[in-house]
């Protein structure tokens, strides 16, 4: 039986993301599905490739997933290509912030090094993208920022509002 993914639905789709353009379009950047990933070369054995299960409607997927997925059918796919207002948003200039590389080692209780992660005191996640003797620039925009992405989307299952239905298959990381 097949069942259409609406607001409210729970859609449990596998999904497969690559940069849509750029010198490195057509790489994969993200999938649920083991079988990609290792056909890719981003299988990790810390991860779990699972099934992405959500509830339409609710956020707690990027925007773009959210309506390219309402429609859709039970066993259904299709690819998307989305804008970053779609996606992982724009780039922000200000979310880009020069500081005191002393405070900031001091704080963070490690040498500050480019592409070492760090954390505000708001609790925001940046990486440092550059470092000199004085001072650390760090980057707390998404990392997809500003990309145009394209999703391959398999819809697995759909399960109505009043659903109260045991784990289909693990729930996956919100895109």
């Amino acid at each position: 039986m097949t069942t259409t993914v609406k607001p409210g639905r729970i859609a449990i789709v596998h999904l497969t993301g690559s940069f849509a353009d750029g010198p490195d379009a057509g790489d994969v950047f993200e999938t649920t599905d083991v079988d990609v990933a290792l056909e890719e070369g981003i299988y990790h054995d810390s991860r779990d490739f699972v099934p992405l299960e959500f509830r339409v409607g609710e956020g707690h997927v990027i925007p773009g997933l959210d309506q390219a997925v309402r429609g859709m059918e039970t066993g259904e796919t299709k690819t998307v290509t989305l804008a970053p207002e779609e996606a992982y948003g724009t780039r922000d200039d200000d979310a880009v912030v020069t500081v005191s590389r002393e405070v900031l080692e001091e704080r963070s209780g490690t040498d500050a090094a480019v592409d070492e992660l760090v954390r505000s005191e708001r609790g925001d996640v940046g990486w440092i993208v550059a470092v000199d003797d004085d001072t650390a620039t760090v980057d707390f925009n998404h990392e997809l920022a500003g990309r145009r992405v394209e999703f391959e989307i398999r819809v697995l299952e759909v399960h109505a509002e009043d659903d109260t239905h045991a784990d289909a298959g693990g729930t996956g990381e919100a895109v």
